[in-house]
């Protein structure tokens, strides 16, 4: 695999702290799911912690599944506010996520960590509170790592995780639930629909409270 270093071209910051507001509802990342009609949502990654929801734009690592590299000096390339996403391609033998990586990552600023794959310290993890979401744990770190390789690796390539494309600069909406993408061109138009569910949901909150029964809200707004 060519390594290859991109630059991250960002969405605008108003975009970014529109969908970090939606982190004060219920079910985030099932919002903008919903939001985009059912496309772009992961599952299978769990958080370290299960109140921990974030959102931002995702600074892509994507690894070689036969050459398995200490991804840490990505980091020199994030800025605050940036989701890490590692694919791994689902290799859980190696962890390649920890709390030296947790620890620096908090330091700058960093969202959360995204890996599809294996991670290690996690009581460390914890402790920090740094969200991270990952497939599996195993205490065995990168062989390459110990002896100070970071190639091959590619930064800020299109990656795909549980089939889905997640591209440099895409928002990624994460909660316990697990993890909704926006694509960067749309963020907008889904950030708005994001917005209107949410007010759509707090009304049937409120028919339910006052009494309406299922038939009189299924006849009101259809589907639930």
């Amino acid at each position: 695999m060519e390594t290859v270093r991109n630059e991250l071209n960002r969405p605008p910051q108003e975009i970014v702290e529109g969908f970090r507001a939606v982190l004060a509802e219920y079910s985030p990342s099932c919002l903008v799911t919903d939001a985009r009609r059912r496309v772009g949502a992961l599952g299978g990654l769990l958080p370290v912690k299960h109140h921990h929801k974030i959102a931002g734009p995702a600074l892509t690592v994507n690894l070689s599944i036969d050459d398995l590299v200490d991804c840490m000096p990505v980091l020199v390339q994030a800025q605050p506010g940036d989701v890490i996403v590692v694919a791994c391609h689902e290799t859980t033998r190696t962890a390649m996520w920890g709390g030296l990586m947790s620890t620096l990552s908090k330091q700058i600023g960093i969202a959360a960590g995204i890996v599809d794959g294996a991670v290690r310290d996690v009581d460390e993890i914890r402790d920090l509170d740094f969200p991270v979401w990952y497939r599996s744990t195993v205490p065995r770190p990168s062989p390459t790592a110990v002896h100070d390789r970071t190639e091959p690796v590619q930064v800020n390539v299109p990656v795909v995780i549980d089939g889905q494309v997640i591209n440099p600069g895409d928002i990624v909406v994460a909660d316990e639930n697990g993890i909704a993408v926006v694509p960067k061109d749309t963020a907008g138009t889904v950030l708005e629909r994001t917005r209107m569910n949410i007010d759509r949901e707090r009304v049937i909150r409120e028919k339910i409270s006052s009494g309406l029964t299922v038939a009189e809200l299924i006849a009101e707004f259809g589907h639930l």
